[in-house]
């Protein structure tokens, strides 16, 4: 019942931010949460106040890992919008041990909502051992139950990671992101004569690696859902062509099945298949081909340029570009093919729609009247909401959760150059990626295993 009412209140704090916006291994089992009161005031939602001392030092630990571990958590909880952590320097004191008592009275007088206290130690294999536990500190009851996570020293950081999503999990309601990486197209050198490589990050910037792939334009990569690979276009042979690509050797193969130009793939939701654009005698379709089976079929039919699909998450229907009806817009159709419908009806031109993990909306690009916009609807084409505008803003990815979306924003004139942000679905929270270069086209991974 608890958990319940926390989860309610949520949505309905939720709802009301909308409509001020215009519109390893665990241990240990989940136990319900208390609820955490947030505020509302003036469309704002007050922040979560957050205590996450350093972690404490146990036998063999690193005291840098100790501190980052808490550096990155923090981090990537105030990178919510949901969450503000407080500054170090102004605890009261800091715990001894992981064990001993929480002295609830020293998080009060700082005006914390949350209390985070880890641990980090070396076992004699080598292996880190990482505990923490999570307080409620005005009702002086642990949220949940405590975990503990047994890694290598060089993947702390996706303990981190994990535990800032139990902790974002457990406190909002919503699913998981921070454990998660982001495709991209990593672009170099001048704007008329720029270099594209495929790149992959961490979902917070770090870990940046550029992968091997023939020196020729590469565009629209996406992640497989269910295995490491990525799906993208390449210009190898000077036409368009889709290629796949295993991570784990980054060994790329051509499908052999696509003949002509393919383009704008994406997978499903399984895996097994992949919607994307293909050009036959002049004109171009939707197809969906089957990685098990290696067969195509055609999905439309129709003169005009259809492109840009995406499935949705029960694999039944696929959301696409078209300008069949004079313009650049949004349809529908039934992956068992039949006649599409169209579902945007605003002033402008749609583009790149990108159905959302959960199912209930929609994301695209608008162009309307010289700018660029990031939007989401419902699947039935109604309640759009902008929530981006700019010179140039495109391309937009789902988090894990269908919580937050990433995007491309471009400057303008001839120094322009793309950088990667994210947004909630809200319209809040509208922030720059750090990345190594310039940045375009993010394509967001499951939460990894």
């Amino acid at each position: 019942m608890v958990k319940q009412s926390v989860l309610k209140f949520l949505k309905i704090i939720f709802l009301i931010s909308v409509l001020f916006t215009n519109f390893s291994i665990v241990v240990g089992q989940e136990k319900e949460a208390p609820k955490l009161d947030m505020t509302v005031n003036k469309g704002v939602i007050k922040p979560i106040s957050l205590a996450i001392p350093s972690f404490i030092k146990e036998s063999g630990a690193n005291s840098i890992i100790s501190r980052e571990l808490a550096k990155v958590i923090s981090n990537n909880l105030d990178g919510t919008g949901l969450f503000r952590s407080i500054p170090q320097a102004s605890y009261v004191s800091t715990p001894l041990s992981f064990n001993s008592p929480v002295q609830f009275d020293d998080w009060s007088i700082v005006n914390a909502d949350v209390l985070v206290v880890g641990s980090v130690g070396l076992k004699p294999d080598g292996r880190l051992e990482v505990k923490f536990r999570l307080w409620d500190v005005s009702q002086q009851k642990e949220i949940g139950k405590g975990k503990k996570y047994f890694t290598n020293s060089e993947s702390w950081r996706r303990i981190s990671h994990k535990i800032s999503d139990t902790i974002y999990t457990r406190v909002t309601g919503e699913g998981a992101y921070f454990d998660s990486r982001v495709v991209f197209v990593s672009e170099t050198g001048p704007k008329d004569n720029r270099t594209k490589r495929l790149a992959i990050m961490d979902q917070d910037g770090a870990n940046y690696k550029l992968l091997k792939h023939p020196p020729s334009l590469v565009i629209a990569p996406r992640f497989s859902p269910t295995s490491n690979k990525i799906i993208f276009t390449g210009y190898e042979t000077g036409k368009p062509r889709v290629y796949l690509m295993d991570l784990s050797s980054e060994e790329i193969t051509a499908l052999p099945e696509l003949k002509g130009m393919s383009f704008a793939p994406r997978f499903s939701t399984d895996g097994n298949q992949i919607v994307l654009s293909m050009s036959e005698n002049g004109n171009t379709d939707i197809f969906i081909t089957s990685l098990v089976k290696g067969t195509k079929r055609r999905l439309t039919t129709n003169s005009a340029i259809d492109t840009a699909p995406s499935f949705s998450p029960d694999g039944t229907r696929v959301v696409f570009e078209s300008d069949r009806g004079g313009g650049q817009q949004l349809y529908i159709i039934s992956t068992e093919g039949g006649e599409a419908k169209r579902i945007s009806f605003g002033k402008g031109r749609y583009a790149t729609p990108v159905w959302s993990p959960r199912g209930d909306l929609i994301a695209f690009t608008k162009i309307k009247e010289g700018k660029f916009h990031i939007g989401v609807m419902r699947v039935d084409g109604t309640k759009e909401r902008l929530l981006t505008t700019s010179f140039l803003d495109e391309g937009p990815a789902w988090a894990p959760n269908g919580r937050v979306l990433m995007f491309f924003r471009e400057t303008p004139g001839i120094a322009g150059a793309p950088s990667i942000y994210s947004i909630d679905i809200s319209g809040r929270n509208l922030r720059k990626i750090k990345t190594s270069s310039f940045a375009s086209d993010p394509n967001w991974s499951q939460i990894l295993n």
